[in-house]
């Protein structure tokens, strides 16, 4: 009988590499919004040649990271009061459902793995590293996606994720960690764990308005 643990080995293309390693410089701000991309100074940097650079560039492309223009070039999205908005509410849906589907599924051990991730927010907060506070915020979040065993979701919100850091990297005047996302996250996991879907829904539409309001400007958060 072949062990349920034992998976293929999917070996990823080169342009797949390189377009996880732009997603990354994007989303870290390395690669700053409106920044026109070199093609010569990548492929120089990552070692490879044009082509399938150009093809990892046209997959940004059509996720919406990157904008071709004609005749100029290809540049990183700029980042907008409205797109801060509209990734919030794309995001929302994603995770609902994920959720949802996680809780159906496997929900004792959504729970437990999401409070490993809460563990290790617990540690940053007692070092005071809001740093890795926000990495293992994101991992929170996309672990609770890849929980819910749809490709679908998971290729949707990893682009969603990379606009989240631009977004928290070009605003960051407006946004501050804070411990008490620590409680937010505990709370969403153990609901989870109990398979209680309406509190998980319920606080993931909290922590999501919460978060949206830190990223907006004064005036502009939504009403609770």
């Amino acid at each position: 009988m072949t062990s349920p643990t034992l998976q293929p080995v999917v070996q990823e293309t080169t342009p797949s590499l390189i377009a996880r390693q732009l997603r990354r410089a994007i989303g870290q701000g390395e690669l700053a919004p409106g920044q026109q991309l070199n093609e010569a100074e990548l492929s120089r940097r990552l070692g490879v040649s044009r082509g399938p650079l150009r093809e990892a560039m046209q997959r940004l492309t059509q996720e919406g990271l990157l904008v071709s223009i004609r005749n100029r070039g290809v540049f990183v999205i700029e980042v907008t009061d409205d797109d801060v908005r509209d990734m919030y509410l794309a995001r929302t849906a994603v995770e609902r459902a994920a959720a949802a589907r996680a809780i159906e599924v496997q929900a004792a051990h959504a729970g437990e793995r999401l409070l490993e991730v809460v563990e290790t927010m617990a540690a940053a907060v007692g070092r005071d590293d809001a740093d890795a506070l926000t990495e293992a915020d994101v991992e929170f979040h996309a672990r609770l996606v890849s929980l819910a065993g749809s490709p679908r979701l998971s290729r949707m919100h990893t682009t969603l994720m990379v606009e989240t850091r631009m977004c928290i990297t070009a605003l960051e005047t407006r946004y501050a960690s804070h411990a008490f996302r620590l409680e937010e996250h505990r709370g969403i996991a153990e609901a989870i764990g109990r398979g209680d879907t309406a509190e998980a829904d319920r606080l993931l539409r909290d922590h999501m308005e919460d978060a949206l309001g830190r990223l907006q400007p004064a005036g502009e958060q939504p009403g609770r």
